[in-house]
């Protein structure tokens, strides 16, 4: 088999010409150049327009619609305030009625703030970075950019606006009253009470500011209608209560006090009306002041009250209990809110008198009563003082001031006064005339040897180991108050005197237990025994005593002339006596702490001896 092979012939390419290649590059040259040119012209117009609104708002950027474009921030702020025309003139009217009153938005605290809105269109196309800026720009350009100024509304300017238009409008509601002009009564009208609501009133604003339009406000108005319409009732009858005096018996006419007259005029300070709001009755009711009619019976409560008497007891030893030696007397008070509920049940009823109410005064310790009760279960102590070579006079004064405190009760806490349960010392009373001391001198007269019972219970109550609250010492030394059992004188008694004189000099002890104290006096004729019963509460007393220090000798005799003795008579009645001072300290233990200590100091004066003479008496060497 012969294979047939044909041969194509290769034809080569044709060559380009030189002059083309050129034209192609000079076309490629002038297509860069001109992509630069572009870019060099864009450059410039950027700058240019960037150059332009250096100082300036971009185009297309508004404030409430106003086209700012261009404008520097001072000029965009005069555009502004020029076209933002609500605050300055608008109209809002508040009315009442007929009454109105006129207002624009800016009086009433409300106006725009055109400075930082100005300033955020300045803003617009600044800032992010140059491509952000420029997007920024074209776009304000192409589609707008509007910013709502800031609004300011200070509602405190309307706030002040209404108030001053309620002060024209407010009127307070008055209730039909009653007034007292002295003992003149007089009546008032009521009143319906008007209130501008400001805060409501504010409420009503805020849609006109909103919207920013003008219009009228009806001012929201409280009204406050008086509950009591008619006084005429209380008024007869507060005329007809003063119209004369009140009078206020005693309960028993012959109790020496009373009546007591309240004149009109006084009486009107007294009244007082009492408003009563019930639905129904509202009205005023007539009385008088409660607390100050309290006060005017309180200051005459004094001259009705008679005092209860407490029992008197004895301790029967034998029987641990307590016996009455004298009842009991039970006391009268004023009843004050009784006294004070008819006379004012009185005055209402239109009367001009009424009658005051007692009521019965119970003693702490009544016949009764039991030592348990009292928590009296024990003599707790026993005082003694001697008087060996007491006169006949000084005898019986010693019994009779003693007697006043046989079977008389201290109450817990209580303060007790000598003075208070002392029989008024006179001859009428049992008493007789004897030495006592007045001034500088010792004379006769009624009561001497008195101290001699308030030095034993001065003693009675130190040595038990209570407080003393009010003691005084003698002016000298008094030997009675010095004596021991055997009728000697123990100078380690000194400095424990007392003496009282009522009402100016009194000695007084307190009764610091829990527990009554019942005290019984016993004498001879030579001896006062004080007891004390009550409950121990496991006190104890020690003491000790400086003694007789800084002794000074007595002055020279006294002579004093008495025209009670005869002519050439001389008779000693002060016998000299040193001066001295005596310190006693007491430490009182309860339960082998110490309770409490404390100090007696006695001052004794030197005491010259005296004598009186009768009138033209020669003295002589006597005198010297």
């Amino acid at each position: 088999m012969t294979e047939d092979t044909t041969q194509i012939p290769i034809t080569p390419a044709p060559a380009i010409p030189a002059k083309r290649a050129n034209m192609n590059k000079q076309i490629g040259f002038v297509l860069i150049f001109g992509i630069l040119l572009a870019l060099a012209t864009l450059f410039a117009i950027v700058f240019g327009f960037e150059a332009k609104h250096e100082n300036a708002i971009f185009p297309g950027v508004s404030v409430n619609g106003t086209d700012l474009s261009g404008l520097t921030v001072g000029q965009a702020v005069v555009k502004i305030n020029g076209s933002l025309t609500y605050p300055k003139q608008g109209q809002i009217f508040f009315t009442d009625g007929d009454s109105r009153w006129a207002f624009n938005p800016n009086q009433l605290g409300y106006t725009f703030e055109p400075i930082s809105a100005v300033e955020q269109a300045y803003q617009v196309g600044r800032g992010q970075g140059l491509l952000a800026d420029l997007s920024s720009q074209f776009f304000a350009m192409k589609s707008g950019v509007n910013i709502d100024p800031s609004v300011v509304y200070d509602h405190r300017s309307a706030h002040a606006m209404l108030q001053e238009i309620a002060r024209q409008i407010d009127k307070p509601m008055i209730e039909a009253a009653i007034t007292l002009d002295g003992t003149e009564v007089k009546v008032s009208e009521g009143q319906i009470g008007r209130r501008v609501d400001i805060p409501a009133t504010l409420k009503k604003l805020e849609p006109f500011f909103l919207t920013q339009i003008s219009g009228t406000i009806p001012l929201v108005i409280e009204e406050t209608a008086p509950v009591i319409m008619d006084v005429k009732a209380t008024a007869d009858l507060a005329r007809s209560i003063l119209s004369q005096d009140f009078t206020i018996q005693p309960a028993d006419p012959n109790a020496g006090a009373g009546p007591w007259v309240i004149k009109a005029q006084d009486l009107a300070s007294l009244l007082q009306l009492e408003r009563i709001s019930d639905a129904g009755t509202a009205g005023y009711q007539l009385s008088l002041n409660r607390q100050s009619l309290l006060n005017y019976l309180s200051s005459i409560a004094p001259s009705l009250r008679v005092e209860p008497v407490n029992a008197r007891m004895y301790f029967n030893d034998e029987r641990s209990e307590i016996e009455v030696i004298q009842n009991a007397v039970i006391g009268k008070g004023l009843d004050l809110e009784q006294s004070v509920d008819q006379i004012i049940q009185q005055l209402q009823a239109g009367q001009h008198q009424a009658t005051l109410v007692m009521q019965d005064v119970e003693p702490a310790v009544r016949d009764d009563s039991t030592a348990a009760s009292l928590g009296i279960t024990e003599l707790v102590y026993e005082g003694n003082s001697y008087f060996y070579g007491s006169s006949a006079d000084r005898l019986q004064n010693i019994r009779t001031a003693a007697a006043s405190f046989h079977g008389v009760m201290v109450a817990p806490g209580e303060v007790f006064s000598m003075a208070k349960y002392l029989t008024d010392i006179s001859l009428e009373n049992g008493y007789a005339e004897a030495i006592i001391i007045v001034g500088d001198q010792s004379v006769r007269g009624v009561g001497g040897g008195v101290c001699q019972v308030s030095t034993t219970l001065f003693r009675t109550a130190f040595f038990a180991g209570f407080p003393i609250v009010e003691r005084y010492p003698h002016a000298y030394r008094v030997s009675y108050y010095e004596q021991n059992a055997n009728g000697w004188v123990d100078t380690n008694l000194a400095g424990l005197d007392a003496t009282v004189y009522v009402p100016m000099v009194d000695f007084k002890f307190r009764n610091d237990t829990p527990y009554w104290i019942l005290m019984e006096t016993y004498t001879t004729n030579y001896s006062l025994t004080w007891k004390f019963y009550s409950t121990s509460d496991g006190r104890s007393v020690d003491w000790n005593t400086t003694g007789v220090t800084n002794v000074t000798p007595p002055p020279e005799p006294v002579y004093r002339e008495d025209p009670t003795l005869p002519k050439d008579t001389i008779k000693q009645v002060d016998w000299a006596v040193n001066g001295a001072s005596v310190s006693v300290q007491r430490t009182v233990y309860k339960d082998g702490s110490v309770y409490f200590t404390d100090y007696i100091h006695t001052t004794y004066v030197p005491w010259p001896d005296g004598y009186n003479y009768g009138p033209g008496t020669d003295i002589g060497e006597h005198g010297d």
